[in-house]
């Protein structure tokens, strides 16, 4: 039943707006000092390797503390959880201002990482406490539409904050967009957990509920699927700087050139699956998405592998088109995932989340530092990602049919 606060067109909108800012905290925290790699890399005296693990330290505790999130959420409500997430990451991102070396950084890092996924992950739950059917794809969708700003919006806003103040301010910036969603937090989240359906606080319980949905053969399936999907797009995500600076030869205040695309993709993928909500089949949906992410990704493939220099505005054109993807595809198999828990639904969103960052951690930690010299070798394992998530998604579908019967 929706709450008061959701009843609304009002209230939907303002909902839908700051969950999509809870989602944000996590692309901000990632994208907001790409333009101050090279910066960075002089001041602390490291090598590009060593700055790319300035994402690994803020992925890997995001996706561990990811698991416990949903369930804590279950267990004490929606609006603790968020609200201490974000006290503990505005701490962390102000000691990133202060950071005297490298070390420390990455420390303050992972003090961002651990607390960062907590609007997000309670953020899902709170979508389906409120929502259902056609109205809870139409919500996902909404907030997918106003997060999908984010990556655009996060390192042109760090390339000039760099550009005028130094880096450390980029920093500075985070802190203050975590107090704010705080102070909004606080005054504006419902309460969408009552006591009456909440589970008991215990460790124990907790890690159980996690290992339950972590164990269901479909869910997992389609939590890689979900995870594949986004890293075709994630890769070039983390290859940003060599990407701006390297191949392309732009300025730190030009990342816009590589992320308007994705995000406009992002944009025009998440409007057209609101509209399809109740109009067509949601799997459907996910195979029309599933056909155009492997598509452009074959031929980005084929364009690089053929073409000595393919046209900036063409590699444009097959990001825009996987964002399409990738928005067409995620909600679907997001909610699907969440409707295998009805009872845990916060377990179940943690779990996700998990799974997908320890993806983006192989990807942009491990993966993307030895293909991103060749633009080739990085279209090369975007395909291969998308490629493999539609077979696991195909699987889970067969899966589900059996187990239906």
């Amino acid at each position: 039943m929706p709450t008061a606060v959701a009843s609304s067109r009002t209230g939907y909108l303002g909902l839908a707006a700051l969950l999509a800012g809870l989602s944000m905290v996590s692309p901000f925290s990632i994208d907001t000092f790409f333009p101050a790699f090279r910066a960075m890399e002089q001041e602390f005296g490291v090598a590009s390797w060593q700055m790319q693990q300035t994402l690994t330290a803020y992925m890997l505790p995001y996706a561990f503390t990811a698991i416990f999130f949903g369930p804590m959420s279950d267990a004490v409500g929606r609006r603790p959880v968020i609200l201490w997430g974000l006290a503990i990451y505005t701490a962390g991102s102000l000691a990133c201002v202060f950071a005297p070396s490298f070390g420390s950084l990455l420390a303050f890092r992972v003090v961002q990482g651990a607390t960062a996924g907590a609007g997000m992950v309670v953020g899902r739950a709170i979508v389906r406490d409120l929502y259902h059917g056609p109205q809870a794809q139409k919500l996902m969708s909404l907030v997918s539409l106003i997060f999908g700003v984010a990556p655009a919006l996060a390192p042109v806003v760090g390339g000039w904050i760099h550009v005028a103040l130094g880096w450390r301010a980029q920093f500075a910036f985070l802190a203050l967009f975590g107090t704010a969603l705080a102070v909004t937090s606080a005054l504006k989240l419902p309460e969408t957990h009552p006591p009456e359906r909440r589970t008991r606080l215990a460790v124990r319980q907790l890690l159980a509920a996690s290992t339950r949905v972590a164990a269901h053969r479909e869910f997992l399936l389609l939590a890689l699927a979900a995870a594949l999907t986004f890293a075709g797009v994630f890769g070039y995500i983390g290859a940003a700087p060599a990407i701006v600076f390297d191949h392309w030869g732009y300025s730190e205040t030009q990342f816009f050139w590589l992320f308007l695309p994705v995000v406009g993709g992002f944009t025009i993928g998440a409007t057209l699956s609101g509209r399809l909500a109740g109009r067509i089949p949601p799997m459907r949906q996910a195979a029309v998405g599933f056909a155009i992410g492997v598509i452009a990704c074959s031929v980005r493939v084929v364009l690089h592998w053929q073409l000595d220099a393919v046209p900036i505005w063409l590699q444009q054109v097959m990001l825009f088109l996987t964002g399409i993807a990738t928005q067409l595809i995620f909600p679907i198999l997001t909610l699907r995932m969440l409707d295998l828990f009805p009872a845990a639904r916060g377990a179940a969103a943690s779990m996700q989340t998990f799974v997908a960052l320890i993806v983006a951690s192989i990807t942009i930690g491990f993966l993307v530092p030895l293909v991103q010299a060749d633009l080739t070798h990085l279209a090369l394992l975007s395909a291969a990602a998308v490629w493999t998530a539609l077979i696991l998604w195909r699987i889970a579908c067969r899966s589900s049919a059996k187990s239906s019967e």
